[in-house]
């Protein structure tokens, strides 16, 4: 009777799992009999089984969700091959990739689920990992055809709401520090967004800039000396080129993801290379002549800056809907070494960065784009498509303001041998084809610029 009325007091009410684990504690100091306790903890036992749902509806799915109070959330896996179900936890162990968006593969005769974000693989029985890690692993069973995992956690199909943080009013002293900068400039809005390492607020400030200056409530100011790098997020793991991960071929997801990814980290660059224009060249000239850069000049560049934003946050929110982050994956930074080769030539730099370099993503684009198209992925087809088409109206600006100085220059300068002579000192090499010479074309770009 005794054991009744406790296991009823115990068990019909609404506290945690945690809350039932000390009162057994405290039955057990308290003298009851050994069986009393032991029977107790079976009944605990019994209430950690969590019912994910019925065989037949869970099977219709390789993998389900499902979410924890104390976010330790489990994906249970089913594989048709031998008519199981798994269950691991849903975090991957390496860097918090989410499991449930991997595909399960064949390793030698086991069946591992891969992490989308770095390919990890998961055994799906033991939860170990070719690399070292190891997966939590949670005990399965079916009765009455519904399928058990066994977790001691509360568990549903959906998140369980985060607790809102109250905000840090503190952040609003920033507005202090800009009290005495010259906040009416371009170039100072430049040189700020150079020096603000997260991509978000970088995107945000760009946009914020751009309508500032497209309402005439900017100058181009004195010049500002840019930073010789760009700030990026702490958090931001930057190899050397060529040591990235390989994208493969957008077959599996975590192929479109790494493909995805490596896009928006050249928008980023991208980004703080049309402000680093503006700001550290500002000042410069055609050669032989004291003549400024007009209007236009700006107008330009401002909207590649944004437009280049906006292809940055395009790419980093499909990341989000595909299950990863920006971030998730190494980068490099051979982008911005064009940029730091380029510095003292206001020439160099539109001839490299924007004639070069992003000539030669007009090039590249339709077969990265057939990648997504082929593989069943619209979304990210439909983003690649836009991009595609304003990145030909960055290498026009280019090969616009290049003729500009060039013309201007006193005496005026050849554009074409001053193209190729300046390729050779900066970049180094000969353009080699396949050239897009369609989209090259709609840009501007004859085949005397082309035939380097």
């Amino acid at each position: 009777m005794r054991f009744i009325i406790i296991a009823s007091r115990l068990f019909n009410n609404t506290n945690s799992f945690a809350f039932k684990v000390k009162q057994i504690h405290k039955i057990m100091n308290s003298g009851y009999e050994k069986d009393l306790v032991t029977a107790l903890r079976d009944v605990v036992n019994g209430t950690n089984w969590y019912c994910a749902g019925p065989v037949s509806k869970l099977k219709k799915y390789t993998c389900n969700r499902f979410y924890a109070d104390d976010g330790e959330d489990i994906v249970l896996i089913y594989s048709k091959r031998n008519d199981k179900f798994y269950a691991l936890g849903a975090v991957c162990s390496h860097e918090g990739g989410p499991l449930e968006q991997g595909d399960i593969e064949d390793f030698d005769g086991r069946e591992k689920i891969v992490c989308p974000w770095h390919s990890y693989d998961f055994d799906l029985e033991t939860g170990d990992s070719s690399y070292g890690l190891k997966q939590d692993v949670y005990e399965v069973c079916i009765r009455e055809d519904q399928v058990y995992i066994y977790t001691a956690s509360e568990m549903s199909t959906k998140p369980f709401k985060k607790p809102i943080i109250p905000k840090d009013t503190a952040k609003n002293d920033k507005a202090v520090e800009e009290k005495n900068e010259d906040t009416g400039s371009l170039t100072y809005w430049a040189s700020k967004i150079l020096n603000t390492a997260c991509p978000q607020q970088k995107v945000e400030l760009t946009h914020k800039v751009g309508e500032m200056w497209r309402n005439g409530d900017l100058t181009v100011g004195v010049h500002h000396h840019p930073p010789d790098q760009p700030a990026r997020d702490k958090d931001l793991t930057v190899v050397k080129p060529g040591k990235e991960r390989k994208r493969g071929k957008g077959i599996s997801l975590a192929s479109r993801i790494s493909n995805l990814h490596s896009m928006a980290n050249i928008e980023q660059w991208a980004i703080d290379l049309s402000w680093d224009i503006i700001a550290r060249f500002s000042s410069a000239t055609p050669e032989g002549s004291d003549e400024a850069l007009p209007r236009g000049f700006y107008d330009d560049f401002v909207q590649v800056a944004c437009e280049e934003a906006k292809h940055y946050k395009l790419l980093s929110d499909r990341l989000q809907d595909l299950g990863s982050h920006f971030g998730a994956l190494p980068v490099h930074g051979a982008l911005w070494d064009s940029a730091t080769k380029t510095s003292d030539s206001l020439l160099a730099r539109l001839a490299v960065v924007h004639m070069v370099f992003e000539a030669r993503g007009l090039d590249v684009q339709p077969k990265t784009l057939e990648k997504f198209a082929k593989n069943n992925d619209p979304e990210s087809a439909a983003i690649l498509e836009i991009i595609f088409r304003e990145e030909i109206t960055h290498v026009a600006a280019g090969l616009r303001w290049f003729t500009w100085v060039c013309n201007h220059s006193n005496p005026p300068m050849d554009c074409i041998p001053t193209f190729h002579k300046l390729v050779q000192q900066y970049y180094g090499s000969y353009l080699k084809p396949p050239f897009n010479t369609e989209s090259r074309s709609m840009a501007g770009m004859t085949e005397e610029v082309r035939e380097t």
